[in-house]
């Protein structure tokens, strides 16, 4: 073991990594986004992860850091300068020589091979092997992403902040994701089925605090599998193309469709009191388990009534505005300010739709029979 050095942060600063502004969680934020950048970086399909295959086809392991700087340099010892442009061949060659080799964060160059890293050896590390404990303490003390090849267990593991990942067969990743594909199928069908009867009670003015809920509920939950599935995605690289067009196509618009509804049923009566982030963004922190209590759903949506989820409810409008072609946002905004629901809303004629700015007699018209088209389709679809 090689002298201790000062435990440094990213920035260059002595004594302990400083929390990133906004505490652990925000920490936490970080983390996770730079691992899915690494994850990305060593998705097959990519230079790095064609490398890192022939290390494990040869047999042999590695230790690849992928970042330099003065803090990289710092716990740096021996070992030669390169500074070549990156390959895989090369990098695979390269492993073959006891010790690290240096990458830049954008694998484009090579800058140092064989070596000899020594961290801060104070940094807790719950590794046994000393190519996966350095590889630990080093993305630890740097900040920088370390990838570790063991040549015993042919295992590639991603090192990240506190975070270590191992990377899996993409026959593995790509069953569970096909798995949490089905899963998402079932729950957008259901979906589409009580959002179906939302607008069918918005429409008849039948709405209470319960079936607000059950669609804000529903709608987080296939938000929630479809991160998942995201991350699979990510993580396959080329192998996860045909995937990723099968989750764009069932969640395309459901993101915006969870801030409709948000908005629809904030308290408050105008747009500028109705800003969706902070109840989504509280939406997001529930867990699995309050997350299938529609009163816990009720009350991060900031629905008024949330204890009572019988209670009448009233939408604005945003929502089925929303589905009226070619109706610009500002258009919609403007059309809820000035009549305040969506019954009044419904009940408008063309003269009264016209009289809000930016409302002229097509697009009046184009409103009226919007609305009126979709009013038939949800109660008919409701009844039928």
């Amino acid at each position: 073991m090689g002298p201790a050095h000062p435990y440094t942060s990213p920035d260059g600063a002595r004594g302990r990594p400083r929390r990133a502004r906004g505490g652990p969680v925000a920490e936490r934020i970080d983390e996770q986004l730079r691992l899915r950048a690494t994850l990305a970086s060593i998705a097959p399909g990519t230079p790095l992860r064609d490398g890192l295959e022939r290390i494990l086809r040869g047999r042999t392991g590695a230790l690849i850091v992928l970042g330099l700087d003065r803090v990289v340099e710092s716990i740096s010892t021996g070992g030669f300068t390169l500074d070549v442009p990156f390959t895989a061949t090369g990098l695979r060659e390269l492993a073959k020589m006891d010790g690290a080799i240096v990458i830049d964060k954008d694998i484009t160059r090579i800058h140092r091979a064989a070596v000899h890293l020594m961290p801060d050896h104070t940094i807790p590390s719950e590794e046994t092997g000393t190519r996966h404990r350095t590889a630990e303490r080093v993305a630890k003390q740097t900040g920088h992403p370390v990838i570790s090849v063991s040549q015993s267990m042919q295992i590639i593991a991603a090192y990240v902040g506190e975070i270590r990942h191992v990377l899996e067969d993409s026959g593995k990743i790509l069953s569970r994701a096909n798995q949490a594909l089905a899963t998402l199928e079932r729950y957008k069908l259901r979906l589409d089925e009580v959002s179906a009867t939302l607008s069918a009670l918005e429409i008849e003015d039948l709405v209470t605090v319960r079936d607000v809920a059950v669609v804000a509920q529903r709608l987080e939950m296939v938000i929630r599998i479809a991160r998942e599935i995201e991350d699979y995605v990510l993580e396959l690289g080329t192998d996860g193309r045909l995937l990723s067009l099968q989750l764009e196509e069932l969640v395309t618009g459901v993101d915006a469709e969870r801030d409709l509804v948000v908005r629809d049923y904030l308290p408050g009566g105008r747009r500028r009191q109705a800003d969706p982030s902070s109840h989504i963004a509280e939406l997001e922190t529930l867990s699995p388990t309050e997350l299938v209590d529609p009163a816990a759903v009720a009350r991060a949506i900031g629905l008024s009534g949330a204890e009572h989820l019988d209670a009448a409810v009233a939408p604005r409008g945003y929502r089925l505005l929303a589905k009226v072609p070619r109706l610009p946002a500002a258009v919609v905004d403007r059309l809820v300010d000035h009549f305040g629901g969506l019954q009044q809303l419904l009940s408008a004629g063309i003269d009264d739709l016209q009289a809000v700015e930016g409302v002229g007699e097509l697009r009046a018209r184009s409103v009226r029979e919007g609305l009126s088209r979709l009013a038939e389709s949800s109660i008919t679809e409701r009844y039928i």
